[in-house]
C-alpha cells in the first residue's frame, strides 16, 4: 500500500519540515491511502481535511488583507501575532517572509490531488454524492492555486502529485506564466460548478461547503484580477521563465475585461437564481428609525450569520478574536471588564474615504467644508441618532453617509447594540480612553462594522460574542466587480451604473448620476471611463471596508505605490481637551515599493530549486 508520506511542498522542494508533520493532518491518523478510501465515512474525513486548509480569514494574525495594509493600526500588536504587522511596516525580506501561504497551500494541493486520485475507490457511496465531492475538491484545488497566485503571481501548478519514483530533476518544477495559471484556475472552477449544489440543503451540518454560486463568484474574482493592471500589460514585473519565456505578459489585452464581465454576469445570474439578495435588516421586537435600520442593514450584511447576501461564508474562520480586539468597552458600567480591547483601530484616512451624506467624496462636495473638517462642532438634537446630543466632536463626523456611521465608532458617536444604545467618549480620562499599555486605541476610531449587534459585555470578565462565518464573498462585492469590469470593457454604460446604484440604494444614497450632477464639483465625472473608474474604486473601498478587500484591490489596481506611501494618521489620543485631541497626529510613515506588489520567495526555497526565479526587486 502506498504510504501518505510525500507532499506537494516536498515535491517543489519548498517546505522540508512539512514532511515530518504531515500525519498530523491526516484524519484520525489514517496511515495509508487504501484505508482512507475504503468506506464513505473515512473518505468524508479526507474531504474535510481538504477543507481544513482554508485560511482563517477573520484572524488578523494570518490574514494579510486585514493586518498588512493601512486600514488598521495598533500601538503594539497585542492579542495578535507580531508578524501580522510586519507587512504593514515594510519589514518583509526574502529571509523573513511574513504571512506566506506557500507551504500551507502546497500541502493543501497535495491532499486535494490524493483525494481526487482515490475517491473512485469508495464503494459505499452513490455516484451523485461522489460527483459533488469531486467538484468540491476540484474547486478547493483551484482556490488554493488562486491564493498562491494572488501573493506570488506566476506559480508552479500542481495538477497531479509527482510519483515517489520521480527523479531529483523532476522535483525542480518551474513557475508557470500568469495567463496559463489564470486559465487553469478559471477552468477548474467552471468545471467544478457543474456538479456543485445550487444551495446548501442541510444547513445544520453543511454550511460553509462550496456551492455553485460560490464557485462562479470566485471565478469572477479571479478573472477580474487577471484583467487588472497588475497582471494585464504590466511593464514593471518582468520575469524570465524557461528558455526566456515571459512569466508576465507586458502587452495589455482589453479582451480580459470582456471575459471578466461575462464571468461576473454569469455569477450574478446564478446567485439571483439561487435566492441571494442584498441584505436588509429586520428583527421582530425592535422598533428602529429608518436611519438606524439602514445602519443595521449595512452592519449585519457582514455580521448576520449566513444571511442571503453571503455567497460564501468561511466557516473555517472564527470571528471571536477580531470582534474582541475591535470592540471598545462600550458599557460605562463595565469598564473593569478587560475582555474587550478596542485596540484594533481604523486609520484617519479610512474615516475620510467615506462619502458625505450627498453621496460624493468629501473633497468634491460643493456644500461640505473640506478645509474645515478638523474644526469642532457640537451635536444638535436633530443629530442625536448619529452623535451624542451636546457632544463636541470634529466636523469630519457630521453630514456623512450612513455607511460611515455604520462602519465606524468615534468620539461622540452613537453605537446601537441589542441590549442598549451607547456612545463613545474617547479623550484621555473618559470611558473608552487608554487604561493600560495593552488596550490603547491609537487612532480614535473603532471598526463597528465587524461587531455583532448582539454582543454583550457582562459582569466581571465575562463577555458574550456572537460569532459569524467570515464573508469571503458578498453579493455587493460581486455587483461592484461587475460594474468595474463593464466600465473597463465598454465604458460608463447604463448597466455599470445600475449595479453601483443597487449597492448605494441600500445605504440610502442617491444614484451616481444624481449625486455627481447635483453635488459634485466635478459633475461630469461619471460620464467618462476614467471618472467612473475612480468612483467604482472608492465605492469598493467604502462598501468593503475592513473585510480584507482594500489590501488586494490596491495591489491589483497598482495604486498601492500611491496609497501605501501616505502617512498613517490618527487623533491625538493622549489629550483631555477636544481642541488638542482633534489634532491629526502622525503614527507611522509607510513605505511601499514596486517589489512589494508580490511576495518574495523564501531564499532557502530558491537554493533548493534553482529553476525557481525570484520575484522582481527581491
Amino acid at each position: 500500500m502506498k504510504k501518505l508520506i510525500y507532499i506537494a511542498g516536498c515535491l517543489l522542494m519548498l517546505s522540508a519540515s512539512g514532511c515530518k508533520n504531515f500525519l498530523d493532518v491526516v484524519p484520525d491518523n489514517v496511515p495509508t491511502i487504501d484505508n482512507a478510501f475504503t468506506i464513505r465515512q473515512e473518505a468524508m474525513k479526507y474531504l474535510f481535511t481538504c477543507y481544513s486548509y482554508l485560511p482563517r480569514s477573520s484572524d488578523p494574525s494570518t490574514n494579510p488583507g486585514i493586518s498588512g495594509g493601512d486600514e488598521f493600526w495598533m500601538i503594539r500588536p497585542y492579542a495578535i501575532d507580531d508578524r501580522a504587522f510586519q507587512l504593514a511596516m515594510g519589514y518583509m525580506s526574502p529571509s523573513a517572509v511574513y504571512l506566506s501561504g506557500w507551504g500551507n497551500n502546497y500541502r493543501a494541493l497535495r491532499d486535494c490531488n490524493i483525494f481526487l486520485e482515490n475517491i473512485g475507490k469508495v464503494v459505499d457511496m452513490p455516484d451523485y454524492e461522489r460527483m459533488r465531492w469531486i467538484a468540491e475538491v476540484k474547486f478547493l484545488k483551484a482556490y488554493y492555486h488562486w491564493l498562491l497566485f494572488r501573493q506570488y503571481g506566476p506559480i508552479a501548478l500542481v495538477d497531479k502529485n509527482l510519483p515517489t519514483s520521480a527523479t531529483h530533476e523532476e522535483y525542480k518544477v518551474r513557475r508557470t506564466p500568469v495567463d496559463s495559471v489564470i486559465s487553469y484556475i478559471s477552468n477548474q472552477m467552471l468545471e467544478a460548478a457543474q456538479n456543485l449544489p445550487p444551495e446548501i440543503a442541510d444547513r445544520s451540518s453543511e454550511l460553509g461547503r462550496i456551492t455553485q454560486p460560490a464557485a462562479l463568484a470566485l471565478r469572477a474574482r479571479v478573472l477580474l484580477t487577471a484583467a487588472s493592471p497588475l497582471f494585464n500589460g504590466n511593464p514593471d514585473h518582468v520575469l524570465p521563465g524557461k528558455e526566456n519565456e515571459k512569466l508576465f505578459s507586458t502587452t495589455y489585452d482589453a479582451t480580459k475585461w470582456d471575459r471578466a464581465a461575462e464571468a461576473c454576469k454569469l455569477a450574478i445570474e446564478n446567485a439571483h437564481r439561487n435566492k441571494h439578495k442584498l441584505y436588509t435588516f429586520s428583527d421582530i421586537g425592535t422598533t428602529l428609525s429608518d436611519t438606524m435600520t439602514t445602519q443595521m442593514s449595512i452592519r449585519n450584511a457582514v455580521c448576520e450569520d449566513w444571511n442571503p447576501e453571503i455567497i460564501w461564508g468561511n466557516s473555517n474562520s472564527s470571528s471571536w478574536n477580531i470582534q474582541r480586539i475591535c470592540m471598545p468597552r462600550l458599557d460605562p458600567d463595565r469598564l473593569a471588564n478587560e475582555q474587550v480591547l478596542g485596540s484594533y483601530a481604523p486609520t484617519l484616512k479610512i474615516a475620510e474615504q467615506f462619502y458625505t451624506d450627498h453621496g460624493v467624496p468629501i473633497n468634491e462636495d460643493k456644500n461640505w467644508d473640506y478645509a474645515g473638517r478638523y474644526n469642532l462642532r457640537k451635536a444638535t438634537a436633530a443629530e442625536k441618532e448619529l452623535i451624542q446630543e451636546g457632544y463636541t466632536t470634529a466636523s469630519l463626523h457630521y453630514n456623512r453617509e450612513l455607511r460611515f456611521y455604520a462602519s465606524l465608532g468615534f468620539d461622540g458617536g452613537v453605537w446601537y447594540m441589542k441590549n442598549k444604545t451607547f456612545h463613545i467618549e474617547n479623550k484621555l480620562g473618559q470611558w473608552q480612553s487608554r487604561k493600560n499599555i495593552y488596550d490603547y486605541n491609537v487612532t480614535g476610531y473603532y471598526a463597528k462594522k465587524l461587531i455583532h449587534w448582539k454582543n454583550e459585555i457582562q459582569a466581571e470578565q465575562s463577555v458574550h460574542i456572537e460569532q459569524y462565518a467570515w464573508p469571503e464573498m458578498r453579493l455587493s462585492d460581486l455587483y461592484l466587480m461587475y460594474a468595474e469590469a463593464l466600465n473597463e470593457s465598454k465604458g460608463p454604460v447604463a448597466e455599470a451604473l445600475e449595479y453601483i446604484n443597487r449597492v448605494r440604494a441600500r445605504a440610502k444614497l442617491p444614484t451616481v448620476q444624481d449625486a455627481w450632477t447635483n453635488w459634485s464639483r466635478n459633475p461630469g465625472k461619471y460620464t467618462t471611463k476614467e471618472g467612473l473608474r475612480a468612483i467604482i474604486h472608492q465605492e469598493r473601498l467604502i462598501e468593503l471596508a475592513f473585510e480584507g478587500a482594500r489590501f488586494w484591490d490596491l495591489r491589483r489596481w497598482k495604486t498601492a505605490t500611491e496609497e501605501l506611501n501616505k502617512p498613517v494618521m490618527g487623533w491625538d489620543m493622549l489629550q483631555e481637551k477636544a481642541e488638542f485631541y482633534y489634532r491629526p497626529r502622525l503614527i507611522w510613515r509607510q513605505s511601499f515599493q514596486m517589489r512589494d506588489y508580490l511576495w518574495p520567495i523564501y531564499e532557502n526555497d530558491l537554493l533548493m530549486n534553482e529553476n525557481l526565479v525570484q520575484n522582481p526587486g527581491w
